[in-house]
């Protein structure tokens, strides 16, 4: 059986993130998601809680049909040093064959501690990322059309959008 670990931070999870998925199941049998930054939530760059982008992405894949004994989910704080990075993350994570990830730093300090590392195709990088969607979060936009459906709902239930202009408007000066 090939195991696969997929590192991100999920803010919030996207049609992307869906698409970078099913690729990865398609090469492995089982997949462990990492959602980094585990410890940040209410910033303009991660305005969602571990718990809440953990519930995003059962949401997801729940609504994609891709089955739960296929996939786990792991919340993972940063490390203040990169090097003892990794090896937190190999403490905290059940064993894999390869990690997939598109992020630099996390492929360059993953690719030095011997593991093996892929990268994942990008599906249409200009318009599926989680900067964009927060982007069209905060103004208003059309974010919905970004993300699975499941999602979408589950932003709302919990004034995604309010929350982000609430936080924009306190990070800037007086």
């Amino acid at each position: 059986m090939t195991t696969g670990l997929y590192v991100g931070r999920f803010q919030p999870f996207h049609l992307g993130h869906l698409q970078a998925v099913k690729y990865i199941l398609g090469r492995v049998d089982e997949l462990t998601m990492v959602v980094g930054s585990a410890q940040h939530s209410h910033t303009i760059d991660n305005p969602f809680t571990a718990g809440e982008r953990v519930t995003m992405i059962r949401l997801a894949l729940k609504e994609a049909r891709i089955p739960a004994d296929r996939y786990t989910v792991i919340p993972l704080p940063d490390d203040e040093f990169h090097k003892v990075w990794v090896s937190h993350l190999l403490s905290q994570t059940p064993s894999f064959d390869v990690v997939y990830t598109n992020e630099p730093l996390t492929f360059r300090l993953l690719k030095e501690a011997g593991l093996r590392v892929e990268r994942i195709p990008m599906f249409n990088r200009r318009t599926f990322t989680a900067t964009e969607v927060r982007r069209r979060l905060l103004k208003g936009g059309r974010w919905q059309e970004l993300l699975p459906k499941s999602v979408a709902r589950y932003l709302k239930e919990i004034d995604g959008d309010e929350r982000l202009r609430d936080i924009s408007k306190s990070d800037k000066p007086s």
